[in-house]
């Protein structure tokens, strides 16, 4: 796949759930916008991804999540979302090119500015400690 991911892209991915892994799901319900927060390319050239979800729905209590402002919905291609968040508290793993989930050449749907993504960054290495890691591997 010669396509390169960033830091801050957003992606369509059929992202699955902390709660629906842990009930033993294995697919994603729904195609949503994902933002890539970490990519790294690995000594044998394979793409590791953390993804976090962009959703429309408020954190619910005890959820680590960014609000997502106005500007950076239009940035990340996202403009016709009135409110959104990015939940930091979870993600998940998945390498590109072994991917079920990224489909070959498509294109993302935009790019958060560079002082969003450290915030984004930030959030989710504070959250990480006690956060989830779902592998999309299997």
């Amino acid at each position: 796949m010669s396509r390169e991911f960033l830091p801050g892209q957003v992606i369509a991915y059929p992202y699955l759930w902390a709660w629906q892994h842990e009930r033993g799901e294995t697919e994603g319900r729904k195609v949503r916008p994902t933002c890539v927060v970490v990519a790294m390319r690995s000594d044998d050239r394979l793409t590791h991804l953390a993804l976090l979800a962009i959703t429309t729905q408020p954190p619910q209590a005890g959820r680590t999540a960014l609000d997502v402002p106005e500007i950076e919905c239009k940035r990340a291609g996202l403009g016709d979302l009135k409110q959104c968040w990015i939940v930091v508290d979870e993600y998940n793993y998945d390498i590109v090119e072994r991917s079920w989930y990224i489909e070959p050449g498509s294109d993302a749907l935009g790019r958060f500015s560079r002082a969003f993504v450290a915030r984004i960054a930030n959030a989710f290495i504070e959250a990480r400690q006690s956060g989830q890691r779902v592998s999309r591997l299997d």
